[in-house]
């Protein structure tokens, strides 16, 4: 399985200007090939290499592979655009949002992220050093740093594609790693998550990832911005642009830890883990206006990710399920009623009187369900 390992880059000012120049060239290029797409209506990778390659090569001093690797980010970004639109994530037809988005070129920022395979960088990981290319030359002896794990990926494992990124002042390579995946075990059961916003998470164990530290803290820092854009001077724009990724970085490291404690319960008792498959649910939702802001900072996509990526480290198998009426529906008894959930927290069932945690009873509902999907998934065909 692949694996992106982050590593901070530290160039002396000199290679910073090279390493600026190079984004600068390769997303100016990469803008201009945007737009002979959009004009040509060819998208694909190969038919814009004919009209493109040679001329952004010229123009914007790249060398052969930069300029493929350009021609190809523009391509996958129209492919991206074009399934956002299919999805409906950009408007209703006829919408000005989609229209733009039909009709217009894309644009790329100075600093968005390039692609380096082998042939444009090479690591030394004894010395902490890359060797990669720009469009001033190639910069043999830049420096890089990480943590004890992330620079042990690196000099171990094999190591594909990187992309460089400019972010925050910062210089970063995102490297994808391969790691060996082991085989999965044979689940003796399965650990049942429920995951939600008053409770990030809560298994079928009874245990519960509360989510009231982080759903304060978000809170608190949209009052913060508020406070900041009304005020809207030099030094509280600064501030903004400082604090303007540390709550998505606050919550990535919650799901992080709730991600490891769950896959670490599983491999410890030797069950599988089964999760509701949420996907699509903030269109199918109708919320009030005050309750739109903690749907949309929801991040169960994101914990989605790292359990699955966690469980496929540890050889756990992951299931997702239906998630329909897994709060309204007994563990013990299976009556199902809307009136079995009085309110956030609680569940009585009006069937067999059975009295629980809303969020604990539907945990315990997913892991049967996952008991069941993993059999269905599983279970032998008929010769």
């Amino acid at each position: 399985m692949k694996l992106v390992v982050q590593i901070k880059l530290q160039p002396t000012s000199e290679q910073e200007s090279a390493l600026a120049a190079t984004l600068r060239a390769c997303n100016t290029a990469a803008s201009q090939v945007a737009v002979v797409a959009r004009q040509s209506g060819a998208y694909r990778n190969y038919d814009l290499r004919k009209h493109v390659y040679q001329a952004i090569k010229d123009q914007h001093r790249l060398g052969a592979q930069a300029a493929q690797h350009v021609i190809k980010k523009v391509s996958d970004s129209y492919k991206t655009l074009k399934a956002n639109i299919r999805a409906g994530n950009l408007g209703k037809p006829g919408s000005k949002r989609r229209a733009n988005a039909e009709t217009k070129p894309i644009s790329f920022r100075w600093d968005a992220a390039q692609p380096y395979d082998a042939r444009m960088l090479s690591w030394r990981p004894d010395a902490r050093t890359v060797s990669i290319w720009t469009v001033d030359g190639r910069l043999k002896t830049v420096a890089y740093t990480g943590s004890p794990q992330q620079l042990k990926a690196v000099a171990t494992l094999p190591i594909g594609e990187s992309d460089l990124v400019h972010r925050d002042g910062m210089w970063l390579l995102y490297a994808s790693v391969e790691v060996a995946e082991p085989e999965l075990i044979d689940p003796c059961g399965f650990l049942g998550v429920d995951l939600g916003i008053a409770n990030i998470a809560y298994d079928c164990d009874g245990t519960r990832y509360a989510g009231t530290r982080l759903n304060g803290y978000r809170r608190r820092q949209l009052r913060l911005r508020k406070r900041l854009q009304a005020k809207g001077t030099k030094s509280a724009r600064r501030l903004l642009a400082r604090r303007r990724r540390k709550e998505t970085r606050h919550a990535a490291n919650v799901n992080h830890a709730i991600a490891k404690t769950i896959v670490t319960e599983a491999v410890r008792t030797g069950r599988g883990i089964a999760v509701e498959n949420l996907t699509g649910i903030r269109d199918r939702v109708r919320l009030r206006k005050p309750q739109r802001v903690t749907l949309s900072s929801w991040s169960f996509g994101q914990l989605g990710v790292f359990l699955t990526y966690k469980a496929r480290r540890a050889g756990v198998p992951l299931v997702q399920v239906d998630p329909r009426y897994t709060s309204q529906t007994c563990n013990r008894c299976g009556h199902r009623d809307k009136r079995n959930r009085p309110d956030q927290e609680t569940f009585t069932c009006r069937s067999c009187g059975v009295v629980a945690h809303a969020d604990h009873n539907a945990a315990l509902n997913i892991a049967q369900r996952g008991v069941e999907r993993w059999g269905a998934v599983n279970r032998p065909h008929a010769a």
